[in-house]
């Protein structure tokens, strides 16, 4: 019985592991900011190491061509890119955090662990 409870212990301390080590956090544009602010701290992203490229025209993110699309995908690639080095997801309170991937059609919004 006490084997028993021990295997039990270990695979619940392991499960626990694996789903903790599972967080995955992406950087997406505030919807209640307007688009001016979103604007600003986008094209700050671009100049300071985003990925802005696939945004553009005839790229797999220019769809939906809206300013609040391409700079959660900006605002996340700078995010992701800098994370390690101090960087946050707060563009002048223009961007939040989500735990749901924000990647859509051929647009994959990078996750770097």
């Amino acid at each position: 019985m006490t084997m028993i409870k021990i295997l039990i212990a270990t695979l619940l301390a392991a499960l626990s592991f694996q789903a903790y080590g599972d967080d995955k956090e992406w950087c997406v544009a505030d919807v209640q900011t307007p688009d001016d602010v979103l604007m600003t701290n986008m094209n700050w992203a671009c100049k300071n190491g985003a990925d802005c490229t696939n945004i553009q025209l005839n790229h797999n993110c220019y769809y939906p061509n809206t300013i609040k699309a391409h700079a959660s995908y900006v605002f996340n690639s700078y995010y992701q890119r800098f994370k390690h080095k101090g960087a946050s997801c707060y563009f002048g309170a223009a961007a939040i955090t989500s735990d749901l991937d924000p990647s859509h059609n051929r647009c994959i919004y990078e996750y770097l662990p």
